[in-house]
């Protein structure tokens, strides 16, 4: 994975300080993905969503839980990519449209991952979820 991650931000060379969360790294992997990612690229949640911690772990309501999933994303939804946030700032935000309702969100990249673990989408997301909450 480093060695992946090293190829992206600095040619190759695996040095710790070229790998560290920076404003130009990220506009590094924010280019790379943008230019590399397959379309379609189907993504679900990597975990839960802060908002529905409290539903996942039992001590929200089911019903009020249900409820809410009709107008906040969910990490066990289905996603299709659409188009990536041009305004890299902390993180890398993506538009993506919910294939059950088509209803679009604009989502946090790291938190995402393809749902195919074959495919070369699967293992760029990994690679930038790995290095986003570790660098």
């Amino acid at each position: 994975k480093e060695k992946r991650i090293a190829q992206i931000l600095s040619d190759g060379v695996i040095n710790e300080d070229n790998l560290w969360k920076t404003s130009k790294t990220l506009n590094k992997y924010f280019k790379y993905l943008k230019n590399n990612l397959d379309s379609p690229c189907i993504m679900t949640g990597i975990e839960s969503y802060p908002w529905e911690e409290s539903y996942v772990f039992g001590y929200g309501s089911k019903k009020e839980y249900e409820k809410l999933k009709k107008d906040n994303p969910s990490y066990k939804d289905i996603f299709e990519l659409v188009a990536f946030e041009n305004d890299v700032d902390e993180q890398i935000l993506v538009k993506v449209k919910r294939q059950s309702d088509k209803k679009k969100f604009i989502i946090e990249l790291d938190c995402l991952k393809a749902i195919e673990v074959t495919s070369k989408n699967y293992q760029a997301l990994d690679d930038y979820s790995v290095w986003y909450v570790n660098y």
